[in-house]
């Protein structure tokens, strides 16, 4: 059985203003959509479900997400979430906003702590100003704050007993709090943060992204490779054998633009280069396919923290001509390191026939690869 997550993304959020719904506005280098999976991810939670208008249901999301149409209302945007999960795999569901990116994970382990023992569980943060009643910009009255808490989410429930008050419930609820207790459920109030901000005004992407550059880490790394030519009938380049008269020389499969990638991953990690991990002394690596070598970098990077926001690899030569394959280049690339095509780059340029890849004696590549603490 697992924890399960619902991330409510239907809505258009007007009020934040803008071109676009505040989930897909950029925000600190990537959509707000991004970081709230991102964090969501980053808590163990599985399976993820996104719920999205339906003019939303094509937009780029990673392969692994699960994503349904959204309703007209919260609420029924929820119960089209909770209808993708399974009841036999599914023990406890927590249900967030995308428009809040920023939830730290100690908020997401409390309520997961909480519903070892509740049926419900929900952040909160008691009410600390002083609360008036006004009307036509004058203050006409004061209310008490005593016992009163602003709702933050993930919310989270026993599923049962959550389908169970969804199906009985009327619908125009505010959220899955209120639904929980029209039928009856206790709702234990776990810890919120000040940080768990929702998006709703276009002051409150500054805040998020103050808040978001708080907490990154950021990873930069460069690789450069060179191979020679040599007898042959092709080279690999980024898992792609293509026809040529010459063939490159080198310890392994010779792929220098492959090799450049997985040096420049290394190099974000601090963990120096391809020949540190796999030493060319060592007889095992004799011929060895590049993929390898790439992979291990990526499973490095995971095994640290760190996800690969993206690559860009650059093939310097003369021949021979790169842009009929880079497209499958980056297909093989992306399926290597588990990352969408949008994220590889592969292109190519000549030195204007100066140098040693001018006299076609060998080609050369530089790469560069942007890491990000998960």
């Amino acid at each position: 059985m697992s924890d399960a997550a619902i991330i409510v993304a239907a809505g258009r959020g007007s009020r934040a203003g803008g071109p676009l719904p505040k989930q897909w506005q950029p925000l600190a280098g990537r959509r707000v959509a991004d970081w709230t999976i991102a964090a969501i991810r980053k808590a163990g939670l599985w399976p993820i479900v996104v719920v999205l208008h339906p003019e939303d249901m094509g937009r780029e999301l990673p392969s692994d997400i699960l994503r349904v149409p959204g309703g007209a209302s919260r609420d029924a945007s929820v119960r089209a979430g909770l209808a993708a999960l399974d009841p036999a795999k599914v023990e406890t569901v927590l249900i967030h906003d995308v428009a809040r990116p920023c939830v730290p994970q100690q908020v997401i382990a409390d309520v997961r702590d909480a519903l070892q023992q509740a049926e419900a569980a929900a952040p909160g943060l008691p009410v600390t100003d002083a609360l008036w009643r006004g009307a036509a910009g004058q203050v006409t009255g004061t209310a008490p704050r005593e016992g009163l808490f602003r709702a933050q989410t993930p919310q989270g429930f026993r599923l049962a007993p959550l389908l169970a008050a969804h199906a009985a419930h009327p619908g125009g609820a505010a959220d899955d709090v209120e639904v929980a207790r029209a039928a009856g459920l206790a709702v234990t109030i776990t810890p919120g943060a000040e940080e768990n901000l929702k998006i709703t005004h276009p002051g409150d992407f500054a805040r998020a992204e103050k808040i978001l550059r708080g907490q990154m880490d950021i990873r930069l790394g460069n690789g450069y490779d060179v191979h020679a030519f040599t007898e042959g009938a092709g080279v690999w380049l980024c898992g792609v054998e293509i026809p040529h008269d010459r063939a490159l020389l080198g310890h392994s499969d010779a792929d220098v633009a492959m090799h450049a990638v997985t040096d420049a991953i290394y190099g974000a990690l601090a963990e120096g280069d391809i020949g540190r991990h796999f030493p060319p002394s060592d007889p095992q690596w004799k011929g060895a396919a590049s993929h390898i070598f790439l992979a291990h970098a990526v499973e490095l990077a995971a095994s640290k923290g760190y996800a690969i926001s993206n690559v860009d690899c650059t093939i310097i030569c003369e021949a021979p001509k790169i842009g009929p394959h880079a497209g499958a280049m980056q297909a093989r690339m992306a399926e290597i390191m588990g990352l969408e095509v949008s994220r590889i780059s592969v292109k190519a340029t000549t030195s204007e026939k100066l140098g040693f890849t001018g006299r076609k004696e060998g080609i050369a590549s530089i790469a560069t690869a942007l890491l990000v603490k998960a």
